[in-house]
C-alpha cells in the first residue's frame, strides 16, 4: 500500500540534552518576566469598575445587555428590589451590570425602558424575578430587538420572564439586512485572523492553537499603546508592528528549533496548546479578567438604508478587506508569494530548488503575527473591548473557517471565514445568545461530510 501526498515526513528526534533544555526554559522565563514587568507598568484599566465575586456571605446578580446588532447597550438603567434591597445601576461600556446582595431570596430586576438606546426595544419583558443563593452568581437576561412590531408588551401586562411577546424566532427584513451586514463584518474580521493561521499551516503543517492568544495580545497591546500615546491610529500601528515582531521572535526562538529537531506535528500542536494556556494566564495576571477598552469614547454611528454601524466598524471592514486583498495579491504575483506556495505544495522539493525554506517560513510568521494583531485591534474596537479570552473564544471559528475553505489555502480561508461569519450573525435572528456559534460549527460538519477536503482543498489519495 502506498500513500500519495505532498506533505513532508517528520521524524521524532531524541529528547534535548539538559543544557539545551535549561537554555529553552531560561528563554521562556525571560520572556515571561519581560511581559510581566512591562505589562504591569502599562496595564490598562478594565472597562467596568463594577465587580462582584460571590463568597459564602454574598451573591451576585448580573447580566449583559446588548443591542440587536450585537453592540453593547451603554448607560441603560437597571434596578434591583426585594429582600430589603433597593439598588440602581447603569450598564458599563461593555453593556455589563452587576449587583451584590447579602441575603438569599427572590429579587426583581427591572430595566428602565426609557434609558434604552434609540431604536432598541424589549424582545420579551422589562423585568425578571431571579432566585438568589449565597456564594453563587445569578444572571438575568433582557434581549433587545430593533423591530418595534416584534417587541413584546412589557411592564404592567403581568408577563412573566420568557413568556409573551415575540420569541427569538421573530423575523423582519430590516433586521435581516442589519444582521447580513454584521455577518460581512464578522466574516472579514475572522478572515483577517484565519488567513495568517492558514498560511502558517500551509507552510509548516502546524495547527497553532496559540493563534487566538495572538489576536488577544494585539488588542491588549493596542489598549496599552493608546494609554501611552492617546492616538488611536498610532496605537493600532504600534500594536500591529509589535505583533509582527512577536511572530518573528516566536518562530526564531521556539518553532524553528523544534523543526530542526524534527518533532512530529502532534508534538508541535501540543506545544502550541501549552503556549496558549501560558499566554492566557499571563494576560489574566497582567490585565486582569475584566474587559479592556482600547478607545474609551462612545463611537459615532452611521445609518444607511436603515442599517446602523459604528464608524469604527466601517473602518475595520475597509482596512480588513484591503489587507486581505494585499496579502492575496502578494501570494499570487510576488517572488515571495510563489515561494510560499511552492513550500505549501512540497517543502522538500522547494528546498531542493534553492528556496530558503526557513526564511520564507519566518516571513510567514511575521505576516501571520501582524494580521492577528490587526484582527485583535479591530475586535477590540468593534465589540467595545477585549479580554484575556477574546481570541480563545474565537479560535474555533478561525479553525472552522480554515477547514471549511480548505486547509492551507489562503483564498479558501477567506471564503470559509465569510461563510462562518454569515452563519454566526444570521442565525442570531432565530437563536439566542452564543448558540449561534454552535450553528456555525454544525454547518461546518455538514459541509465536510459532503466535501471532506473543504471547498477549495485538494483531494489526497490514501491507499
Amino acid at each position: 500500500m502506498t500513500r500519495m501526498t505532498t506533505a513532508s515526513t517528520w521524524a521524532v528526534a531524541a529528547p534535548p540534552t539538559p543544557a539545551k533544555a535549561r537554555r529553552i526554559l531560561g528563554i521562556a522565563l525571560l520572556f515571561a518576566l519581560l511581559v510581566t514587568v512591562f505589562g504591569g507598568l502599562f496595564s490598562a484599566t478594565p472597562a467596568h469598575a463594577a465587580e462582584c465575586t460571590p463568597d459564602p456571605g454574598t451573591a451576585c446578580v448580573q447580566g449583559i445587555i446588548k443591542q440587536a446588532s450585537g453592540d453593547p447597550a451603554v448607560g441603560v438603567e437597571v434596578s434591583l428590589t426585594g429582600g430589603g434591597e433597593d439598588q440602581t445601576t447603569e450598564t458599563g461600556d461593555d453593556g455589563r451590570w452587576v449587583f451584590t446582595v447579602e441575603e438569599a431570596g427572590t429579587y426583581t430586576v427591572t430595566v428602565d425602558e426609557s434609558s434604552l438606546p434609540e431604536g432598541s426595544y424589549f424582545r420579551n419583558v422589562d423585568s425578571r424575578d431571579v432566585k438568589v443563593e449565597l456564594g453563587r452568581s445569578t444572571s438575568a437576561l433582557f434581549p433587545l430587538t430593533d423591530d418595534p412590531d416584534a417587541a413584546a408588551q412589557s411592564g404592567g401586562d403581568g408577563a412573566e420572564a420568557g413568556t409573551g411577546g415575540s420569541s427569538a424566532s421573530s423575523f423582519s427584513w430590516p433586521r435581516f439586512w442589519q444582521q447580513f451586514v454584521s455577518g460581512i463584518r464578522m466574516g472579514l474580521l475572522i478572515a483577517l485572523a484565519s488567513l495568517g493561521l492558514s498560511l502558517i499551516f500551509g507552510t509548516t503543517g502546524l495547527s497553532n492553537f496559540a493563534h487566538g492568544e495572538m489576536v488577544s495580545l494585539g488588542g491588549l497591546l493596542a489598549a496599552v499603546f493608546m494609554g501611552l500615546t492617546g492616538n488611536l491610529l498610532i496605537a493600532a500601528v504600534l500594536a500591529v508592528v509589535a505583533m509582527a515582531v512577536f511572530g518573528w521572535v516566536q518562530d526564531k526562538a521556539l518553532w524553528k528549533p523544534l523543526r530542526k529537531k524534527r518533532l512530529s506535528l502532534m508534538q508541535l500542536m501540543i506545544v502550541s496548546i501549552g503556549l496558549s494556556i501560558t499566554l492566557q494566564f499571563l494576560f489574566q495576571f497582567i490585565w486582569g479578567s475584566g474587559v479592556v477598552r482600547i478607545d474609551s469614547t462612545t463611537p459615532a454611528t452611521v445609518e444607511f438604508f436603515g442599517i446602523v454601524l459604528t464608524v469604527q466598524s466601517l473602518i475595520a471592514m475597509g482596512v480588513s478587506l484591503a489587507a486581505i486583498i494585499l496579502v492575496g495579491l502578494g501570494l499570487m504575483y510576488t517572488r515571495m508569494g510563489r515561494a510560499t506556495r511552492a513550500i505549501s505544495d512540497n517543502p522538500a522539493l522547494a528546498r531542493a530548488s534553492g528556496i530558503d525554506v526557513d526564511r520564507v517560513i519566518n516571513i510567514v510568521w511575521i505576516i501571520g503575527g501582524g494580521m492577528a494583531g490587526l484582527a485583535g485591534v479591530f475586535f477590540g474596537l468593534v465589540f467595545n473591548g477585549v479580554t484575556w479570552f477574546t481570541g480563545g473564544q474565537m479560535l474555533l471559528l478561525f479553525f472552522a473557517a480554515v477547514t471549511l475553505g480548505g486547509l492551507g489555502t489562503a483564498f479558501g480561508a477567506f471564503i470559509g471565514s465569510m461563510i462562518i461569519g454569515m452563519m454566526v450573525e444570521l442565525t442570531n435572528i432565530w437563536l439566542p445568545g452564543d448558540l449561534k456559534f454552535a450553528t456555525a460549527l454544525a454547518i461546518l460538519i455538514l459541509i465536510l461530510l459532503i466535501r471532506p477536503q473543504g471547498i477549495f482543498g485538494r483531494k489526497e489519495r490514501i491507499g
